[in-house]
């Protein structure tokens, strides 16, 4: 699927699409093969009219009378969320929540290799995480450059960011995961893709289900 067909679905449509991976990577890991819309959404909590409506935006993958291969979709859909790329990724900010991320093999489940770590802090510079050793953030422009990083994922004070972001957008990072609680935007940078992560809103909405259940 091209860059100019992705304008044709929704941006809830692609948000409910990691869900799916997961669903079909845990039958998967269970030795189930088939399944029905039906049988998905039983599972997922979702209707089947719904699950039908977002497949079908790619293609339907399913077949009446027999639902849908489950390695099959999760070939197709791994394919949509760009798991084969192989994208290359850097945290900059190896704090608590930076090493947090480190240690999650989230990366690796989805395809994305963690491939630097970067901080100002003389006392992290130099240690070594995993495979990973931390880096001088004076050097991450050309280590981006020279190792095609694609996705950054700042970890960092927020007063930080947005210099950062520009820093990194400049050596041709093109994707950003922006934990800093700063509404991360770069307008002189079109093409570059910002996910801001808001913890504090999770967390909020949690407690207003509470206050209302």
């Amino acid at each position: 699927m091209s860059k100019n067909d992705s304008k044709y679905i929704s941006k809830a449509v692609i948000r409910r699409l990691p869900r799916y991976f997961r669903y079909l990577r845990d039958l998967l890991s269970n030795d189930i093969m088939r399944i029905s819309s039906k049988e998905l959404s039983e599972r997922m909590n979702v209707t089947a009219s719904q699950i039908r409506q977002d497949l079908n935006c790619f293609g339907g993958f399913g077949q009446q009378g027999y639902g849908y291969n489950v390695k099959s979709l999760y070939s197709e859909i791994s394919k949509i969320l760009g798991v084969d790329k192989g994208y290359k990724a850097v945290i900059i900010g190896v704090g608590n929540l930076g090493k947090a991320l480190i240690n999650t093999p989230m990366f690796e489940k989805r395809g994305v290799k963690l491939s630097g770590l970067f901080d100002v802090d003389c006392d992290l510079i130099g240690k070594s995480f995993g495979q990973l050793t931390v880096m001088n953030t004076d050097d991450m422009e050309t280590f981006c450059r020279e190792n095609d990083i694609s996705i950054a994922i700042l970890t960092l004070p927020k007063t930080e960011v947005y210099d950062t972001a520009i820093r990194l957008a400049s050596a041709g990072v093109k994707g950003f995961w922006n934990f800093s609680n700063a509404e991360l935007s770069l307008p002189d940078y079109p093409d570059v893709i910002i996910e801001n992560v808001h913890l504090g809103d999770s967390l909020m909405a949690l407690c207003y289900e509470i206050a209302n259940a």
